[in-house]
């Protein structure tokens, strides 16, 4: 069968869209939850830094920013290898958006639980892990598991600034062969796949999350 020429070419790409994705989600995560938490309990000057970069990563275009950071850094001498500004551009951007899932679920704790701590004479720093936090990374979860896959479709962009991710590899491939309609419904099962597996992931942690601490759903409820 025909089509099975193109798997070797395309898994080699898939592996590169996974080294690249995988690593930016984790990444971005980080990211999310310092400017998330500095946006609700950093004082002005982080929250007003973080507000900047978050809005300056969600009001741009993502293949702009990849291509001023591929072909505008350097000429100011900063220059970084492709798979790396793949990584740092995706991961920037799916940190400025998770940053408003963190910031949205860290306020939408009750008042209640703030009156909780303050009985039991927590500081700022111990109210943010023991109560505000275990009960916001519970609201998070589905969210940042719809993130995680939009941070894995929006990789095949990497494509543009020469990776050769699955994308890249099926342009390729189509363009010696003209079989648009193999190649291309291939690189959708790929893509597809990736996007099961990931989700299967994070639903698996986000129900390891929720059967976290019991103290912190027992004072929500």
């Amino acid at each position: 069968m025909e089509w099975m020429n193109y798997l070797p070419s395309l898994a080699r790409g898939a592996l590169v869209t996974a080294q690249i994705t995988l690593p930016a989600i984790a990444i971005g995560a980080a990211l999310a939850f310092i400017a998330g938490i500095a946006r609700v309990e950093g004082g002005r000057i982080l929250s007003v830094v973080a507000l900047c970069y978050t809005e300056v990563f969600r009001g741009t275009s993502l293949l702009v920013q990849l291509f001023w950071f591929y072909y505008a850094l350097p000429l100011v001498g900063v220059t970084f290898e492709p798979v790396a500004t793949g990584i740092l551009v995706l991961a920037l951007h799916a940190g400025a958006y998770g940053s408003e899932i963190v910031r949205g679920a860290l306020s939408s704790v009750s008042v209640q639980q703030y009156e909780a701590a303050r009985a039991l004479n927590f500081g700022r720093m111990q109210t943010l892990i023991h109560i505000k936090l275990p009960q916001a990374l519970v609201e998070m979860m589905p969210a940042f598991g719809n993130l995680a896959i939009e941070t894995l479709k929006l990789s095949s962009l990497v494509s543009l600034i020469s990776i050769a991710d699955l994308t890249f590899r099926a342009q390729s491939a189509r363009n010696l062969t003209l079989d648009s309609t193999t190649i291309y419904t291939l690189t959708l099962v790929g893509y597809f796949a990736m996007s099961l597996v990931l989700m299967l992931v994070m639903r698996l942690i986000e129900r390891l999350v929720r059967r976290g601490p019991a103290f912190p759903r027992a004072a929500h409820s």
